[in-house]
C-alpha cells in the first residue's frame, strides 16, 4: 500500500476534478474538505457571497490555506464571486459598488494563490450592447487595479430575464471588448446545465455543441467546466441543477466528458445539490463520474 505521500501523488496525475466546498470556519478548512470526497480540484467563496461586506485576507489565513492546500492532491482551485456583482449595471451607483467588490476578490484570490475566479457576466437590464460594454469596462478596470496571475473566466449562463452569456457568439464579443494585454487573463468556463437551458443540446448534440463552441470561442479559452445535471427541459433559460445522471441531460452527456481527451487537463467542479449529507453526496457525484471513465487508473 503507498504511503499517504504517495497516495496524494498518485491522485495529483489524475484530472483535476472536484467539488464547490464550503469555507465554513475559515478557508483553510476547505482543502481537508475537499481531499474528504477525493477531489483533485476544488472552488470555494472567499467572502459570503450575498453580502456586499468586503475582506482582505491576511497573512496568516493565507499562509494556513496555503499550507493545507499543499497537503492535499488538489492541483486546480478557484472561486466564484459574490452573486450581487453587476458589472453590467445601467445604474451608476450599483455599477461602481460591483466594480470595487470585482477588484476584492481578484485581490483574494490572488492573496491565497488561486488560479481562477469565476464570474457571471451580469444583467444588462436596459439595452444588451450597453451592458456588454459596460461590463467589458467594468472587467478591464478591475483587472488593471488588481495585477497578478489569476484568469478570470467569464461562466456561460442559462439566459435568464436580461442576463448576459448565454450564447457563445456573446461571450465572444464580450472577451473580444476587452483590450490586450488583460484579455489574455480572460477565459470562459462552461456549466452544462446552464448552456444546457441555453438551448445547446449537449445530451444529442454533444459534437456540434463543441464544434461551435471551438469555432467561436476557441477551445483555447475554456478554462474550467462546472459539471451539473438539469432539473429543466433544454432551452427552458431557468437555471435549475440536478445530480449527475439524474435530470434533464442524462448520464451519457457526462460520459462523454470524462472520456473526451480534449477535455482531460480541464478542471471540472459539481455544483449539484448536496442533499443532507455535503460530503457523502458530493463523495458519491464524484465517484459516478470516474465509473464513466472507460481507460483505468483515473
Amino acid at each position: 500500500m503507498p504511503d499517504n505521500d504517495e497516495a496524494v501523488a498518485l491522485k495529483k496525475r489524475s484530472p483535476p476534478l472536484g467539488a464547490h466546498i464550503s469555507i465554513a470556519g475559515g478557508t483553510s478548512k476547505a482543502p481537508m474538505r475537499a481531499n474528504a470526497i477525493n477531489a483533485t480540484a476544488m472552488q470555494i467563496f472567499t467572502k459570503m457571497a450575498n453580502r456586499w461586506a468586503e475582506r482582505a485576507c491576511e497573512e496568516t489565513e493565507c499562509t494556513a490555506f496555503i499550507t493545507a492546500l499543499g497537503e492535499t492532491a488538489v492541483r486546480k482551485t478557484c472561486a466564484h464571486d459574490s452573486y450581487l456583482i453587476n458589472l453590467a449595471s445601467p445604474d451608476p451607483a450599483h455599477r461602481k459598488r460591483s466594480i470595487e467588490s470585482f477588484v476584492r476578490e481578484l485581490e483574494r484570490c490572488e492573496a491565497l494563490r488561486l488560479d481562477y475566479l469565476v464570474s457571471h457576466p451580469g444583467n444588462y437590464i436596459d439595452d444588451r450592447a450597453s451592458g456588454l460594454a459596460r461590463n467589458a469596462e467594468g472587467i478591464t478596470i478591475a483587472l488593471e487595479r488588481a495585477p497578478g496571475e489569476v484568469v478570470l473566466l467569464m461562466e456561460m449562463t442559462a439566459g435568464a430575464g436580461t442576463v448576459l452569456g448565454s450564447i457563445f457568439e456573446e461571450m465572444a464579443t464580450l472577451i473580444d471588448l476587452i483590450p490586450m494585454p488583460f484579455r489574455s487573463r480572460v477565459g470562459v468556463c462552461v456549466d452544462t446545465a446552464h448552456i444546457f437551458a441555453a438551448g445547446y443540446d449537449i445530451a444529442n448534440d454533444y459534437d456540434g455543441v463543441w464544434a461551435r463552441f471551438d469555432d467561436v470561442i476557441g477551445r483555447e479559452r475554456l478554462g474550467m467546466m462546472h459539471l451539473n445535471d438539469s432539473k429543466v427541459p433544454l432551452a427552458s433559460r431557468r437555471d435549475r441543477h440536478e445530480l449527475i445522471g439524474e435530470g434533464a441531460i442524462g448520464e451519457g452527456a457526462f460520459r462523454r466528458i470524462m472520456n473526451d481527451d480534449r477535455l482531460e487537463g480541464v478542471a471540472k467542479v459539481i455544483e449539484t445539490p448536496k442533499l443532507d449529507d455535503a460530503e457523502k453526496t458530493d463523495r458519491r457525484m464524484l465517484e459516478r463520474l470516474r465509473s464513466y471513465v472507460w481507460h483505468l487508473g483515473v
